[in-house]
């Protein structure tokens, strides 16, 4: 099988479920050795109090072909992730590509902020801003010394969509148009050093606690159709996966800097499909469909 990314460095911060582990996975796939870090392991959770762990996803990284490396690590605490990153050096003297998937805040949905809980509120903008803030400053050091450097910030809506639409609360807006400038900032101080920043959001994802939520499984899914029917353009973890590693093995990726693109568009640059072996477009379907309030039809939309 063919390996593209063969001896690449990886790290993808915040792997223990959802986007972060389909990318992980992918990333394995194409031959990558990825460093999976996580507050979830084996030996405790997060205050997301879910299952998975990063030994999960690090398992699941060798099963589809890579090396997967499990380090828990808190990425609110610059000390770990100043670790992280050294034991990253030590171990393979290079890092070619940083996932900032970090985020695992509690979310309070439609309120105000003067409604919000604002211990609540400044914990999502410490856990989706300063979590990849610090990872960044440690981890960029490493990356620039040579050519070819590649970040990820995943986020929730791209920068044309965010900017036109309130995001469920004003914490959880703030946090999501942060990130996209974060890939921007990060592009112009990166392209001096032949490196490369781009934001990347899924569609509506069906992650673990989505799935749950709707009480189906990924075999099944589609039946959460019958309570939203929305849900139909629903795309797994391994679809903005594959974006990513389509990203990761682009020798022309500069063409990305900076900018913000959904895993839909990025299906129609590179050609992979969702596990269906269909392209769902989530951003365009909920401009043109959700969000006007038409019934839901994905044709033409996956």
């Amino acid at each position: 099988m063919e390996k593209p990314l063969a001896g690449k460095i990886a790290l993808v911060a915040g792997a223990t479920r959802g986007a972060g582990r389909g990318i992980a996975v992918r990333l394995g796939a194409a031959g990558a050795t990825v460093y999976v870090t996580g507050r979830s392991t084996a030996s405790r959770r997060s205050e997301m109090n879910r299952p998975e762990t990063i030994e999960e996803t690090a398992a699941l990284v060798d099963e589809a072909g890579g090396r997967g490396i499990a380090i828990g690590v808190d990425h609110l605490e610059a000390a770990q992730v100043r670790e992280l990153v050294a034991r990253i050096d030590a171990e393979q003297g290079a890092l070619d590509v940083l996932v900032n998937d970090i985020y695992g805040a509690p979310i309070e949905w439609g309120k105000t902020v003067w409604e919000s809980t604002l211990d609540t509120g400044l914990r999502t903008l410490r856990l989706a801003i300063d979590t990849h803030a610090i990872t960044s400053h440690f981890a960029l050091p490493l990356m620039i010394r040579k050519p070819g450097a590649l970040v990820v910030e995943v986020n929730d809506g791209t920068t044309a969509y965010n900017s036109e639409n309130y995001r469920v609360s004003f914490f959880y807006d703030l946090a999501k148009t942060a990130v996209n400038r974060m890939a921007f900032a990060l592009g112009h101080e990166l392209k001096p050093h032949g490196g490369t920043a781009v934001a990347v959001t899924p569609g509506w994802l069906r992650s673990e606690a989505m799935l749950d939520a709707y009480q189906v499984t990924e075999e099944n899914w589609q039946d959460a159709t019958k309570v939203q029917p929305h849900f139909a353009i629903s795309e797994s973890p391994a679809f903005v996966g594959r974006a990513v590693a389509a990203l990761a093995g682009d020798a022309d990726v500069a063409r990305w800097n900076g900018k913000s693109v959904s895993s839909g568009e990025l299906a129609r640059e590179y050609g992979f499909t969702d596990l269906d072996g269909s392209r769902p477009d989530c951003w365009r379907y909920l401009v043109e469909v959700q969000d006007p309030g038409k019934p839901a039809d994905v044709t033409g939309y996956r």
